[in-house]
């Protein structure tokens, strides 16, 4: 009977796979956006400059990590998230069909706009019903553990199947850019079928907006009913120590996204001047693709959320509880910081020479093991803790963090760039585990503030 009472409700793995398919088709579009644009035409691209590409590709990823705050107020106070998740499949689904049709820029702005507002209405409502599955609340780290495992294998079926199939073919398969693109619509709209056809495992869970707090469980403040009553003290508090989290999490999705750079053109290989070449990356005679520095991540995330979830609940049922997710997030924080030492003592042993490309495995791995104990648990915490009337609001917001990382991290690698590698890359590690300690020191007043009534 325990067995039975924790295993997950089906529901759950509705809303799970509902992430896997649009995000097998983000991350497909995500890595050829930039190389289609800048591709020839006479090849099946639009034959535009790689620096139209690269600027196309960051609009893509910055406006649908905006979005989804506009959308988790919507389903908040108008519209019922689960209409708004199907709404928002379809909207993306229809957004990668203008791909599958362009020939021009106008045609790919009209994919990135219709693509950014299906986000809005899908990303942060859909954890926002998955999270409202559930009667204990010490089952959401775990639970939310598990559905990034889910995530993540969208994003390595993505890139490591359907993308390739654009480019070096997939065994006897290869599709032209276009055809790929009308995959990625074909998964969004089976994506909506799916949810839609299953929707009755999700009972009465985000049938009415937000604000009227369905959760099964008894919040951090006190359950409300939808009307306009005043978020209380406790409230703002609870709200402060979640943006505090969300910008927290700026800096650890800066520092993860700067680490490629070095990664890829420092360590990686390639035939380009941009590329050192400082790692070896052959094992025998077999030349390791640099690309599969991101299969390694996903696999590593795919990997370890069911690990991470099984620690998590067993921590739940200590006498003192689980830790803070203040601490969570630190630890992860501290751990990206360590990548870039890792980095740095590469960088050492390969002198003039070259380092091995284990070295930069054990980067990856720093990274991931990061990401898979900081990113997933931000749904889980917003979940438990947020007022009903900015549940939506707040898991929109979330994302926000990688839109503003995205933004700082490129001129801050232009300026790194100019220094001496240890001294650059050292000092952002150092950096970025100081704020880590800081945050741990700090998460017994953060607690508190989490608690307050």
């Amino acid at each position: 009977m325990e067995t039975a009472k924790k295993r997950r409700p089906f529901g759950f793995y509705v809303c799970a796979l509902g992430f896997t398919f649009e995000r097998l088709a983000f991350y497909t579009v995500k890595y050829l956006l930039a190389i289609w644009i800048a591709t020839e035409a006479a090849s099946g691209g639009l034959g535009l400059s790689d620096s139209e590409g690269s600027f196309m590709s960051a609009q893509f990823v910055a406006f649908t990590y905006i979005t989804p705050i506009f959308g988790g107020y919507i389903a908040d106070h108008w519209l019922s998230p689960r209409i708004c998740v199907p709404l928002g499949m379809i909207l993306m689904g229809i957004g990668y069909l203008f791909t599958w049709q362009a020939n021009s820029l106008g045609m790919v702005w009209a994919m990135i706009i219709l693509v950014s507002v299906g986000t809005g209405f899908f990303k942060g409502n859909l954890s926002g019903i998955n999270g409202l599955l559930f009667h204990d609340q010490d089952e959401l780290d775990a639970a939310f553990s598990i559905q990034y495992s889910f995530v993540n294998i969208g994003s390595f079926c993505g890139t490591t199947f359907i993308a390739i199939t654009a480019t070096t073919g997939l065994g006897p398969i290869h599709l032209t850019f276009n055809q790929v693109f009308l995959v990625c619509a074909i998964f969004l709209f089976i994506d909506a079928i799916w949810f839609l056809a299953n929707s009755k495992a999700l009972g009465d869970a985000g049938k009415k907006p937000f604000k009227a707090d369905q959760r099964q469980f008894e919040s951090a403040g006190k359950k409300e009913d939808g009307k306009s009553q005043k978020l209380t003290s406790g409230d703002w508090k609870r709200m402060f120590a979640i943006i505090l989290v969300t910008l927290f999490s700026a800096v650890f999705w800066m520092a993860w996204y700067m680490a490629y750079m070095p990664a890829y053109y420092y360590f990686g290989w390639g035939d380009g001047s941009s590329f050192l070449n400082k790692a070896n990356w052959y094992i025998g005679s077999f030349q390791i693709p640099t690309a599969w520095f991101d299969s390694v991540n996903a696999l590593t995330c795919i990997i370890l959320g069911p690990v991470l979830a099984g620690v998590w609940a067993k921590m739940a049922k200590r006498p003192q509880g689980d830790m803070s997710m203040f601490k969570k997030t630190a630890i992860g924080i501290m751990l990206v910081g360590l990548a870039y030492i890792v980095m740095v003592i590469a960088n050492f042993i390969a002198g003039d020479g070259q380092c091995s490309v284990f070295w930069i495995v054990l980067v990856c791995l720093l990274m991931s093991v990061g990401e898979m104990i900081f990113s997933p648990l931000g749904n889980s915490f917003i979940s438990k803790l947020a007022p009903a009337k900015v549940l939506g609001l707040l898991l929109g917001f979330w994302p926000i963090a990688v839109f503003l990382a995205q933004q700082a991290y490129p001129p801050i690698y232009d300026w790194i760039s100019t220094l001496d590698f240890t001294v650059g890359y050292g000092g952002v590690g150092v950096v970025v585990i100081v704020i880590g300690i800081i945050l741990w020191a700090c998460s017994g007043k953060l607690d508190a503030m989490e608690k307050a009534e």
